[in-house]
């Protein structure tokens, strides 16, 4: 069997073991010069999906890449799996988001040693060994929401509040930037008691649901909520509003998606989101970039944006919505 062919059955085993999305047109796909695989942590996630979405856009502006995307579930594991099968796919260039920094530092790892261009997107590894990462700065972005949770809540060195904090998931970098960055400014504020210690809803809705609920009956006054994205934001104001205490609370959360975020607070549900855009289609042109012989810096940082009741309206008509 010649080379190519055996090239060939190994990527349809790799499909049939992995969740692997990936152009059909297979006639065009043997004349694409770049094979790049993207290994996703999850889809379950609004901004994962929209995160899927871009990249698939963007790798549709190149008719010379070929990707390949993978959907790790959720589980660490499954994911490690996937990375292993893009690697021995021999593929030209390895996108990663990973589901956790340590899970998945020594695929990486075996990424590199197997002379592949690792991109790390989102959330970094625990290693400087990759080509560079593209993400948003989450500490930047977690102190402009600390910056304006203080302001609602009296302003500089007259703040005052219950402040409930729904962490993302505790064994990532995102989690802990957002949070720290928030406190820089938080804990400034004598007036400001945070009233949950490291309560993780690991990014879902429901979890911070759950989260919310216990707070909501342990305590008699909560001012604010913090969730370290939207949806675990927009479960805790269900939660408060089942319980009839939306009113008196404000909500704060991260990513604004033009039709989740940004659609919540434009509906009044949550108070402010702040952008965090997905790095699908700067990381792809940053790989191709890279693999036809231009330098690329380590790191890019995309920008952000605060979204309020003054513009998310204009946001969401600007996005078809």
């Amino acid at each position: 069997m010649k080379r190519r062919e055996l090239m060939l059955a190994a990527f349809a085993a790799v499909l049939t073991a992995t969740t692997a999305l990936m152009p059909a047109n297979d006639a065009a796909a043997q004349d694409k010069k770049w094979r790049i695989g993207f290994s996703q942590a999850t889809t379950i996630e609004p901004w994962r999906a929209q995160f899927n979405k871009d990249i698939i856009a963007e790798a549709a502006k190149h008719p010379d890449v070929e990707l390949i995307i993978t959907d790790g579930e959720d589980k660490t594991e499954k994911q490690v799996a996937d990375v292993e099968n893009l690697i021995r796919q021999e593929v030209d260039a390895l996108l990663i988001s990973p589901k956790e920094s340590a899970g998945l530092t020594g695929v990486v790892q075996q990424a590199i040693d197997a002379k592949i261009p690792v991109f790390v997107l989102d959330r970094n590894v625990e290693t400087d060994q990759y080509t560079q990462f593209v993400g948003g700065d989450n500490k930047l972005i977690g102190r402009a929401a600390g910056e304006y949770a203080v302001e609602v809540l009296g302003g500089k060195g007259k703040a005052q509040g219950n402040v409930v904090e729904i962490w993302g998931g505790m064994g990532t970098q995102p989690a802990h930037d957002r949070h720290d960055g928030f406190h820089e400014f938080t804990d400034k504020e004598p007036g400001i008691k945070n009233l949950l210690d490291q309560q993780s809803g690991d990014w879902k809705q429901d979890q911070a649901y759950n989260i919310m609920a216990t707070a909501l009956r342990n305590n008699e006054k909560i001012d604010l909520v913090y969730g370290h994205n939207d949806p675990m934001a927009y479960g805790a104001y269900l939660a408060a509003k089942d319980a009839g205490r939306e009113k008196e609370i404000k909500f704060i959360g991260i990513d604004a998606l033009p039709a989740e975020g940004v659609m919540w607070v434009n509906n009044g549900e949550l108070t402010a989101t702040f952008l965090y855009a997905t790095p699908g289609a700067e990381g792809l042109r940053q790989a191709i970039k890279f693999l036809n012989g231009e330098k690329v810096e380590k790191t890019i940082t995309l920008d952000t944006l605060m979204v309020t009741k003054d513009n998310a309206a204009q946001i969401m008509k600007d996005n078809g919505l």
